[in-house]
């Protein structure tokens, strides 16, 4: 589903190259939970990045179920992104003026998919991240734990292929990190979902299939 080759980042930084990436090359089957980690500066939120197509390599390929995204045009892109891939962030980015149930649905609006009921399937996301009684909270209501479960069902709205979570328990206590953790495999384990997170909890990356470990741009360990 996931495919690195030779995959390299490098930017300017006073007037001198500094490298983030260092080359990596990594697959992650379909299906699979991959965990990223490592301490902070590693090159952890910039992988995720490029397997994103948020950010374009210096060199190598990104390849997406088969397509090659560093060759795509942004139309093209970002209708990948639409299709294949939901994201989940540190801190939640959801709309403040929008209820939970609303937020859900942006990516189905946005999506605009032919006989899809966007109203029926945010219920049935909201209910399965535990949150049918606060549909209609705005999130300031809500608790960061409740933020993070709406945002990733928004992430799950247009039932992507792959999740991809940069620091997603990062804003949270232990509790509510452990819940997420648990939605996110739950995710996996009933959808087949592919799962890329990114976390800099060791224990909480035990629990995924494999794991990567970067530091100073380079892979150290890849189980």
């Amino acid at each position: 589903m996931i495919q690195l080759r030779d995959v390299s980042k490098t930017v300017t930084s006073g007037g001198e190259p500094l490298t983030i990436l260092h080359p990596l090359s990594i697959e992650v089957a379909r299906g699979r939970f991959l965990a990223i980690v490592g301490p902070s500066g590693s090159g952890k939120s910039t992988l995720l990045g490029l397997i994103a197509g948020l950010d374009s390599p210096t060199s190598g390929e990104v390849v997406i179920d088969g397509v090659n995204i560093p060759r795509l045009g942004e139309d093209r892109l970002a209708r990948l992104r639409g299709e294949k891939i939901g994201f989940v962030f540190q801190f939640f980015h959801l709309i403040p003026s929008l209820t939970a149930f609303e937020n859900i649905s942006v990516p189905m609006e946005i999506a605009a998919v032919p006989d899809a009921d966007p109203r029926r399937r945010a219920q049935s996301l909201i209910e399965e991240v535990g949150l049918a009684g606060r549909a209609h909270h705005y999130p300031s209501q809500l608790s960061g734990g409740e933020q993070q479960r709406v945002a990733l069902a928004r992430a799950l709205a247009n039932n992507p292929p792959i999740v991809l979570a940069d620091e997603p328990t990062g804003n949270l206590d232990s509790t509510n990190g452990r819940h997420i953790m648990e939605l996110l495999r739950t995710v996996h384990r009933t959808r087949g979902t592919t799962v890329v997170l990114v976390t800099h909890d060791t224990e909480l990356a035990s629990l995924a299939d494999s794991r990567l470990v970067l530091r100073d741009g380079r892979v150290v360990e890849y189980l």
